[in-house]
C-alpha cells in the first residue's frame, strides 16, 4: 500500500511536533514545516522532511507545495496547526497585531489549503485537518482576537466541508483544551505587553492566575496527536474531535445550559480561582 503524504504546519513544538512524531511512527511520509527550522532536527532524524514555511507568505507556500508535488506527487493530508495566542484587552491590542492573528489563523491557513485542494479534487480524495481550539467555541476575557480568529476558522471549516464533500475530501476540526506547550506562556506574555499597565490591569492579573491554574489540568500534546491520527485514518472521521477530558466536559456543559447560565458559570469560575490569590495580587 502506498504511504500517504502529510504536510504539517507549526511542527517545531507542541501539538505539531507530537503529531509529526506519531504519524512517522504510523508509517506516513511527513513534511514537517515551521517558520524556523530550529527545534525540528529530532524530527529529521526520525525521518521527517523538514522545511521552512511561513503560511502568511504566498510565494513561500507555493514553493513548498510545488516541491512536495514534484518529489512525492501528492499531498494526501494537510494538518493546519500553525498558530499562536494574541492576548490582551480588545481595546488595547493594535489593529495591526489583530490582523496578523487573522493572517495566521485564517487567511494564511486558507491560502495554503487553496493550493492543495485542486490536486485533492483530481485524486478524488484528501483530508484537511484544522487545529482549532475549544476557545473557538467559547470565550474568556482578554482573548478576544484569538477567539475571533478561531471562531472564524470553525465557520469556514464547516462551510468548506460541505463544498468539498462531493470530491471525496474530508474536512475535520480538532478542538484542544489546555495542552502542555509554550502556548500559554506566550499568550500571557502578549497579555502583559498589551494590557498590564492599562485600565485592564486587574483582568491581566486574573488571566495570570487562570493560566497558572490551568497548568494542573493540561493534557499531553500526544493526546491531541492521537486524535489527529484518528482523523487521518478513520474511514468515517468525526466532524470534530474535542480533547482532553476537561475540554469535553466544558463543551457538554455548554450544550446543556442556556447561554446566560454558561456565562454566569464562567464568571463565577474566574472569581473562584482569583479569590484564592488575593495575597499575591492585592489589586484584584
Amino acid at each position: 500500500m502506498n504511504k500517504e503524504i502529510v504536510l504539517i504546519t507549526g511542527a517545531s513544538s507542541g501539538i505539531g511536533k507530537a503529531t509529526a512524531l506519531l504519524l512517522l511512527q504510523k508509517g506516513y511520509i511527513v513534511y514537517a514545516t515551521a517558520p524556523e527550522l530550529f527545534g525540528m532536527t529530532d524530527l529529521q532524524e526520525k525521518g521527517a522532511k523538514i522545511m521552512q514555511l511561513d503560511i502568511t507568505n504566498s510565494e513561500n507556500c507555493k514553493r513548498i507545495v510545488d516541491y512536495i508535488y514534484k518529489e512525492s506527487k501528492s499531498i494526501d493530508i494537510l494538518v493546519n496547526n500553525a498558530g499562536y495566542g494574541l492576548y490582551g484587552a480588545i481595546e488595547d491590542v493594535s489593529i495591526e497585531d489583530a490582523r496578523q492573528q487573522f493572517e495566521v489563523h485564517l487567511f494564511g491557513l486558507i491560502q495554503l489549503t487553496q493550493m492543495v485542494l485542486p490536486k485533492m479534487r483530481d485524486n478524488r480524495k484528501g483530508r484537511i485537518i484544522n487545529i482549532s481550539s475549544i476557545l473557538g467555541r467559547m470565550t474568556l476575557p482578554m482573548g478576544g482576537w484569538y477567539h475571533a480568529s478561531k471562531y472564524a476558522l470553525e465557520g469556514i471549516s464547516d462551510c468548506l466541508r460541505q463544498e468539498v464533500k462531493p470530491f471525496g475530501i474530508k474536512v475535520i476540526l480538532i478542538n484542544p483544551g489546555a495542552i502542555e506547550s509554550e502556548w500559554a506562556n506566550l499568550a500571557l506574555s502578549k497579555a502583559n505587553e498589551n494590557s498590564k499597565n492599562t485600565a485592564y490591569s486587574n483582568m491581566t492579573n486574573q488571566l495570570t492566575h487562570l493560566i497558572s491554574k490551568s497548568i494542573k489540568i493540561q493534557g499531553k500534546a500526544s493526546k491531541v496527536a492521537q486524535k489527529v491520527w484518528k482523523a487521518c485514518q478513520s474511514p468515517k472521521p468525526k466532524i470534530r474531535y474535542v480533547v482532553p477530558a476537561h475540554a469535553k466536559l466544558l463543551c457538554i456543559f455548554q450544550k446543556l445550559v442556556s447561554e446566560n447560565s454558561f456565562n454566569y458559570f464562567k464568571e463565577k469560575l474566574i472569581m473562584l480561582v482569583t479569590s484564592e490569590n488575593k495575597k499575591k495580587y492585592p489589586s484584584l
